[in-house]
């Protein structure tokens, strides 16, 4: 439930030295960070859902299977996740600047080598599936929840559904440009063109993003108090596979692992990657489903606030449960509503589907705050590692029931029926307040 708490206020510490031991010059506030963070997660969402316009004219072009192009992406669906929960364990030892440029910088480096020197399937997985990867995985969700965490103090739920809903902006409201310049110019140009994004944004992300209010001499949104900086957490690596430790003794991980790994399945899985595919397989133009799917991401803007909001306000068990339940319910209708041509029902799923599709991300972190405090960030990171791979596993296995089969029909019924588990997992997670678990020495 909300709670009334303080209004955000300016500088409480006029004299308070940025970063170096300077007064900062950018007046930078709470939300001045946030939609610093939100532009780096807009430019490495363009990578995460551009693999699924590039299955067509690598399979065209260079001859590979679909399952072998599938290889590639599920290599950047579990790299993605396993970076997330390293990557805040980083953010606390050398700051989220440092480690957001550097990450825009890999997927830049990643595009470039795809589009420029990719001359072989095992060459795919390695710089898209590890270099992009990389990237986009240090700048994924789990930033947001640094973000949010060390910014914010009210309105939790309504900032970090505001920092999906960019990453989603970044994932799905490029597509139908990407895709015209697919059919313009070549998968090639689809590729570079985020690349150069990312150089264009680095530089301002640096210039603009800060690690903590302190250094900036501000007090955290909706904080009574000025919270000083803490110090740099040493053995970021050694940290983050310790939380996993901790964590993985508890009930609560495991049942959030699971829902998180049937909602990248359910997601990433197959509508981002096979849905484009799939659509064109009855006949529709690559241009009017990647359209789709950029309409999917629009409303996905709308769920992600409005679950947000809903999460600061209700039981977020009760919420990932009617989500799971209703998606895998759009799902089960997918395969009676594809055409060759865009008609009401279609467009009807589409709305449906991307209100529900990153839904699950505040209710998900809200459970990770509620059993696992301070190191929330790191454990959904881990979290969300579970949903890559089941993400990259679904991206594999929905490549290889099309080439076995010749239809994805089989493919999302079986993802229908995972949700509806998830669904119910989901009201089996505890929801006891915060102890702080036992730190091994």
């Amino acid at each position: 439930m909300s709670t009334s708490l303080s209004k955000p206020t300016g500088r409480t510490k006029p004299t308070a030295t940025g970063e170096a031991g300077r007064t900062p010059h950018l007046p930078l506030t709470p939300w001045t960070v946030a939609a610093t963070a939100a532009l780096a997660l807009v430019t490495a969402g363009a990578f995460t859902t551009l693999a699924g316009l590039l299955v067509g004219p690598l399979h065209a072009e260079l001859g590979w299977s679909r399952g072998a192009i599938g290889v590639g992406s599920a290599v950047n669906m579990v790299v993605y996740g396993a970076t997330a929960p390293f990557a805040a364990a980083l953010m606390d030892r050398f700051g989220m600047r440092y480690v957001a440029t550097g990450a825009l910088g890999l997927v830049g480096v990643g595009a470039v080598l795809t589009a420029t020197a990719m001359t072989a399937a095992w060459q795919f997985a390695v710089y898209w599936g590890v270099l992009v990867g990389l990237g986009t995985g240090a700048t994924a969700t789990a930033f947001a929840v640094t973000v949010t965490e060390r910014w914010f103090v009210a309105r939790r739920g309504l900032v970090t559904g505001l920092l999906t809903a960019a990453s989603v902006v970044g994932q799905f409201v490029f597509l139908p440009v990407l895709s015209e310049v697919v059919g313009r110019y070549g998968w090639r140009a689809a590729a570079l063109a985020p690349a150069g994004a990312a150089v264009l944004a680095g530089p301002l992300v640096w210039l603009t993003l800060r690690d903590h209010p302190a250094d900036v001499g501000q007090r955290p949104y909706g904080s009574a108090q000025f919270v000083p900086r803490p110090a740099p957490v040493p053995g970021a690596a050694r940290r983050a596979v310790r939380v996993l430790l901790r964590a993985a003794r508890t009930g609560p991980f495991w049942l959030l692992a699971a829902t998180f790994a049937i909602c990248g399945a359910s997601t990433n899985g197959v509508m981002w990657t096979h849905f484009a595919p799939a659509a064109h397989d009855h006949g529709m133009a690559m241009t009017a489903a990647a359209s789709l799917l950029a309409l999917i991401g629009i409303f996905n803007v709308a769920g992600t606030v409005a679950s947000g909001w809903l999460t600061d306000r209700r039981d977020p068990r009760r919420l990932l449960a009617a989500y799971f339940a209703l998606r895998g319910l759009a799902l089960l209708t997918l395969p009676l509503l594809l055409t060759a041509t865009v008609r009401p029902p279609l467009v009807a799923f589409v709305i449906a589907f991307g209100l529900l599709d990153v839904a699950t991300v505040p209710p998900t972190i809200a459970l990770c705050r509620a059993h696992f405090g301070p190191d929330a960030a790191v454990v959904f990171g881990w979290v969300n590692s579970a949903h890559q791979v089941g993400a990259g596993t679904v991206a594999f296995l929905g490549g290889a029931a099309r080439d076995a089969f010749g239809s994805y029909d089989l493919v999302w019924v079986g993802t229908a029926a995972l949700c509806a588990t998830a669904a119910l997992l989901s009201l089996t997670v505890r929801t006891e307040p915060f102890r702080p678990l036992a730190h091994e020495d």
